[in-house]
């Protein structure tokens, strides 16, 4: 579910975007003025939110930008598997099974708090509490 639309005019650094179907970043955004009846260009530098890639897209300054719903949650750790955390959200109590990105690899014991990410139905670990 998308949060909200803004032009790409109002985009700024930090501000999260669906581009082609994949969440992003904002790194950089440089927005330039072409000619007497130009239209406005804006060049976006933007990091992919799960795999942490760069992308640059020059797109017209009247393009709109979907936001995507981010809600961020904590968590305690269950269990660890080789390449999985087993997770209970400490509000819901609900049990999760989440990816350990390879950033984190070692870095967890039983019973740690975690907080994790809900990036339009898809969850990223992001950071040990």
């Amino acid at each position: 579910m998308v949060a909200k639309i803004i032009g790409a005019t109002e985009a700024r650094v930090g501000t999260n975007i669906i581009y082609e179907g994949t969440t992003y970043t904002i790194k950089k955004i440089d927005i330039s003025k072409t000619g007497k009846h130009g239209h406005a260009k804006c060049r976006i530098e933007a990091a992919n939110m799960f795999t942490g890639n760069k992308k640059i897209f020059v797109i017209p300054g009247h393009d709109k930008l979907e936001i995507p719903m981010v809600t961020k949650n904590k968590a305690q750790v269950l269990s660890i598997a080789e390449d999985k955390l087993n997770i209970m959200n400490v509000e819901s109590f609900e049990t999760i099974d989440i990816d350990i990105p390879e950033e984190f690899k070692d870095q967890f014991v039983e019973n740690d708090n975690i907080e994790y990410w809900d990036i339009e139905g898809k969850l990223i670990l992001k950071r040990k509490l």
